[in-house]
């Protein structure tokens, strides 16, 4: 085991300490979940990292997920022409990509994905996998059978994964609530799961299998930050069960199934896409204020001073946490700092293109792969939050007053996820598919 390793392994132990000192050091602590969800972790990154089994099965995952990514631009090119060519490419009729083009290359996979996953849950094909993540969170990690049911849902869908608990939302607890804004902020659903894979496909070819799979570590980890932060106290109502799921997302036939998916698909996107102007706006406006005010203190304290300075400044002890090599730490407090401002969709683009200028060492490569997994960010606070709210008026406030421990919460479960990347790699061959 190198040095960084073992930074890396420390890492682990100083971020669950960080989601201890963040809810106020509160007893008494959860220890059932807290070592059911660590050996989770370590098993599931024993498998992932070194098994060859398991890499075997991540490669089958990445390439079908490649595969209808590819399929996804059938659509898209009917509608937009060349638009939807990456740089360098060609329409059959010569046509020339007019270069990279986020809402026209990109979004339309979101579309794609949704419709995908609408289909797959009329024909019941996403609920006995729900199921059973479902049963296998609520043992290992002790949580009650909705906070287990909701966190499963995770994995396809997201501020969706809310309504697979509806009926027991009003009556839950706020340990389980802030476990469920946790575990909803920390993991990236599989209709989003196309952005990043386009933004690293060709520097990291194996990308979308180890997205799948730092977003399932990363439910055992934010159980693990969300029961330090809020030990429970009371009694949740389906502890020890299994609830029903909800089926809200059936429809009528297919087509019925499809369309609404495609829908939802374009809502999701118009919503990133919003979400990107008004937030990049915003920094934009910003940064000109802060490089104004510091330009006559230029060569003094890294003046003039700008937003991604700032918090790549705030960021880089947490980076060093992750087991990263000394010279790639700036850039990774950068990314860090990026996720949490601008979403975690700016994050891969740069990640995605400091990769391809071989900037970054593959191991600073794979760890922020994993670390910037999750909706980990300022936006995503009101979107949950707002989100929920509507499911549960009632519990407008308790959902208000645990949106910033959620945000901590999941920021440290993500970068959980990063450390347990760093202290399983030493430089394996085939890891990231180069």
């Amino acid at each position: 085991m190198t040095v960084l390793n073992l930074i890396s392994l420390l890492g682990l132990i100083v971020l669950a300490g960080l989601a201890w000192a963040v809810g106020g050091f509160r007893r008494p602590i959860a220890w059932r979940t807290l070592t059911g969800s660590g050996g989770l972790m370590l098993m599931m990154g024993i498998a992932i990292f070194l098994l060859p089994q398991t890499r075997i099965l991540l490669l089958i995952v990445n390439d079908l997920v490649v595969a209808l990514l590819g399929a996804s631009r059938v659509g898209a090119g009917f509608l937009l022409g060349p638009l939807i060519l990456n740089p360098g490419e060609t329409t059959a009729a010569g046509e020339p990509s007019v270069g990279f083009i986020l809402a026209a290359q990109v979004l339309p996979a979101v579309i794609f994905f949704a419709s995908l996953m609408a289909v797959g849950y009329h024909l019941g094909l996403i609920q006995p996998i729900i199921r059973l993540f479902g049963r296998l969170f609520r043992k290992t990690l002790q949580l009650s059978g909705a906070e287990a049911l909701a966190g499963s849902a995770n994995i396809f869908v997201g501020i969706e994964s809310a309504t697979t608990v509806g009926p027991y939302l009003a009556r839950m607890t706020r340990s389980e609530l802030l476990t469920l804004l946790t575990c909803a902020m920390s993991t990236v659903a599989s209709t989003t799961l196309a952005l990043y894979v386009f933004f690293l496909q060709e520097p990291f070819p194996q990308i979308a299998g180890h997205l799948i799979s730092a977003s399932l570590l990363s439910i055992p980890a934010a159980a693990l930050v969300s029961k330090l932060i809020l030990p429970e106290t009371g009694q949740p109502e389906t502890l020890g069960s299994m609830p029903p799921l909800a089926e809200s997302q059936r429809h009528g036939n297919t087509m019925a199934a499809l369309g609404a998916g495609s829908w939802d698909g374009l809502k999701l996107a118009a919503g990133i896409a919003t979400l990107l102007v008004a937030v990049l706006g915003l920094v934009g406006v910003v940064d000109l204020v802060l490089t104004q005010a510091t330009a006559p203190l230029e060569g003094w304290f890294g003046a003039p001073l700008t937003l991604q300075r700032i918090l790549g400044w705030a960021f880089t002890p947490l980076a060093w946490l992750l087991g990263l090599e000394a010279s790639d730490l700036s850039q990774a407090g950068q990314l860090l700092g990026q996720r949490i401002l601008l979403t975690e969709v700016v994050a891969y683009q740069q990640l995605g293109e400091m990769a391809a200028a071989e900037s970054l060492s593959p191991r600073s490569l794979l760890v922020l792969s994993y670390a910037l997994c999750g909706f980990a960010h300022l936006a995503s606070v009101g979107i949950f939050v707002g989100g929920i709210t509507a499911l549960v008026p009632s519990r407008r406030d308790d959902l208000a007053s645990l949106a910033f421990p959620a945000l901590a919460g999941s920021t440290l479960a993500t970068l959980m996820t990063g450390a347990l990347a760093g202290l399983f790699y030493h430089g394996q061959q085939g890891i990231l598919g180069l």
